[in-house]
């Protein structure tokens, strides 16, 4: 196939999009950001049809011969967002070329040639990396759209922001539904006995997916148009709520499970830093308590200093549930109080607050392990010299690898060449720069294996990584660790 069917197929996919280039750039001329003519002009939607026909023509020369679609897709001035689910690959752009519906994308993508052409014919909604405010913008912009009662092109958003691998869906962004209106849900399914579709970050890379996919003769894709859903009016005042209905509901349909952990909670786990996160690290639950109180790590990091300053000057660093709202400026709730108890292991009422800075350090910048170290160093040093002993660093890298009990004596020995039984944080920087390893050498793998708060991950899921990070309930030889999962 891949010196008979693969070039073909290339070769007659690279001639539609040629083909499609100079319909969709005379039709996407003029301001993108004027509100579409209603009713289109009889010429556009000759345009539109005939962009749809070549569309189609590509992906069935791709080898998908039938696109199986079910239920009806609702109209614009119906459902003005459709929500699709699951995202495993750029494949999934097949309902966005069935429909030319608009979709959210990188600003950069309308610099790429003809590609690029053929992405502002649809009107989709850019979204800017380089723009601090970008985010604020794009929702304000599907906010007008989703208000306008029909007059622009539907939009289709895939709310989990990435790409799985299918087994889950994992938890909706909900840039989607803070306008607050009906969406659409539809559920795709790719029913091939083989899998060359999905495209994640464990697995076949892009080009390899394409290779694979067009090699096989015959490529299933099924496209499901769920009931719209119209949001309650709690669902209306809270995204949150409404993208995890809509989720449930998507789910459902699909006949696989959810799972409360996001993107960010893999990019965590999977960190390239000096100190890789175990498996069985808490640092996740952590994250997912950290954006239950609606605050988000990369905004929380600004503030992390500020943190650890009042931490240093706290006793022992402990202080209260009252005090630790203070300190984050949340009003106490049972998601704050679910925070607290992931510290307060004695049940005392009191925390270490010097623990929670050193857990956000790493959930904000999880690569840059001697930033975490030093901030530590700064919280529990001494007032002579900033110096610590072997329990407290003990203390801190339990709580950076998120693991309840840890052996460091070999790494603290072979940081302290003199035998003083303390170490500074430029002993710890020159160890570590000399020894960019000594995490697999001295903590790893035996030593950040004992019973924690979430399950070891499963065996490596094929072509993929959504492996279920959900906690188990306890078992015995856990019972320490029950209050924080209650």
């Amino acid at each position: 196939m891949t010196l008979t069917l693969f070039p073909a197929r290339l070769l007659f996919a690279a001639f539609m999009m040629l083909l499609a280039w100079p319909l969709a750039l005379v039709a996407s001329l003029g301001s993108a950001e004027r509100e579409p003519e209603q009713p289109l002009a009889l010429w556009r939607k000759v345009v539109d049809l005939l962009l749809k026909a070549i569309m189609r023509a590509m992906w069935f020369a791709g080898g998908f011969h039938r696109v199986a679609v079910k239920g009806r897709q609702a109209p614009p001035a119906e459902a003005t967002i459709l929500t699709l689910a699951p995202h495993s690959s750029y494949f999934d752009a097949i309902p966005v070329t069935m429909t030319m519906s608009s979709i959210v994308m990188k600003a950069e993508s309308r610099d790429i040639p003809i590609w690029g052409t053929l992405i502002k014919y649809i009107r989709p909604v850019f979204v800017s990396r380089s723009d601090q405010d970008s985010r604020r913008k794009t929702v304000e912009e599907i906010k007008r759209r989703a208000q306008a009662g029909g007059r622009w092109p539907q939009i289709m958003i895939f709310p989990e922001g990435t790409c799985t691998n299918r087994t889950c869906l994992i938890t909706f962004k909900p840039g989607a539904f803070i306008p607050g209106v009906p969406v659409q849900p539809v559920v795709l399914r790719y029913p091939n006995s083989l899998d060359t579709i999905t495209w994640t970050w464990q697995g076949p890379g892009a080009l390899k997916i394409l290779w694979l996919t067009l090699c096989q003769f015959h490529n299933q894709v099924e496209i499901e148009f769920l009931p719209v859903y119209h949001p309650s009016e709690e669902e209306k005042k809270d995204p949150a709520l409404y993208a995890s209905n809509v989720r449930r509901v998507m789910a459902q349909a699909l006949g696989i499970s959810v799972t409360d952990y996001t993107f960010e909670d893999c990019q965590l786990a999977l960190a390239e830093g000096q100190l890789r996160l175990p498996a069985d690290t808490c640092l996740l639950e952590f994250a997912r308590l950290v954006r239950g109180l609606g605050l988000k790590p990369e905004k929380l990091e600004q503030g992390l200093d500020r943190h650890a300053e009042s931490a240093r000057r706290k006793p022992r660093g402990r202080v209260s549930l009252p005090e630790f709202a203070a300190q984050l400026e949340v009003p106490q709730s049972e998601a704050l109080q679910d925070l607290f108890s992931l510290f307060d292991e004695s049940g005392s009422g009191e925390m270490d607050l010097r623990e929670f800075v050193v857990a956000l350090s790493v959930v904000c910048r999880p690569s840059r392990t001697l930033d975490t170290v030093q901030l530590a160093f700064k919280m529990y040093g001494s007032q002579e010299g900033g110096s610590i002993d072997e329990d407290t660093l003990s203390s801190i890298l339990k709580t950076a690898l998120g693991v309840a009990e840890l052996t460091v004596t070999g790494l603290f020995r072979a940081i302290d060449q003199e035998e003083k039984g303390r170490i500074t944080f430029d002993d710890f920087k020159r160890f570590a720069e000399a020894n960019p390893n000594f995490a697999e050498e001295h903590l790893y793998p035996e030593q950040t294996r004992p019973p924690s708060c979430v399950h070891p991950l499963p065996a490596p899921t094929p072509n993929g990584f959504c492996a279920d990070f959900s906690p188990e309930p306890s078992a015995a030889g856990m019972e320490p660790f029950r209050k924080k999962l209650d």
